[in-house]
């Protein structure tokens, strides 16, 4: 896992437009935006994703992300931002090191919501009652 690009970037083998770097966490430029100003958060502990982090690398993390987000929005004159992350390949995750995705976000329009569900109240309560199992 240490040689996927982010391990590389971490390890200055390829450039990257760095934002913000401390002890435990590097922020630079996506270098295949959304939209401009599409910021990367990763630890700098070779992490796959969510399922093998420990909390205080996680914790680490989302302190950066807090910490940089106004500076992106603001960079770009955005209203918001899309804080995104990715969990392995069904969900999406093509770099098998954990990251935060920080997009701005100018208007609405242009972020593309995924389709709602109809509510099922029995199956809700049933995956709950499942989720509360694996919980305890």
């Amino acid at each position: 896992m240490e040689d996927t690009v982010f391990g590389k970037i971490i390890r200055r083998e390829l450039p990257a437009e760095i934002v913000y770097e401390d002890d435990e966490t590097l922020a630079f430029m996506n270098i295949e935006p959304v939209t401009p100003g599409h910021t990367l958060v990763i630890p700098k502990k070779p992490f796959r994703n969510i399922f093998d982090i420990d909390d205080e690398t996680l914790a680490a993390v989302m302190r950066t992300v807090r910490k940089i987000s106004p500076a992106v929005r603001d960079s770009v004159n955005a209203k918001g931002v899309h804080i995104n992350s990715n969990h392995e390949a069904e969900a999406g995750q093509t770099v098998f090191h954990l990251h935060v995705h920080i997009i701005p976000r100018v208007e609405r329009g242009t972020y593309a919501f995924w389709p709602k569900l109809p509510h099922d109240p029995v199956e809700a309560s049933e995956i709950a009652s499942r989720i509360r199992k694996e919980i305890a």
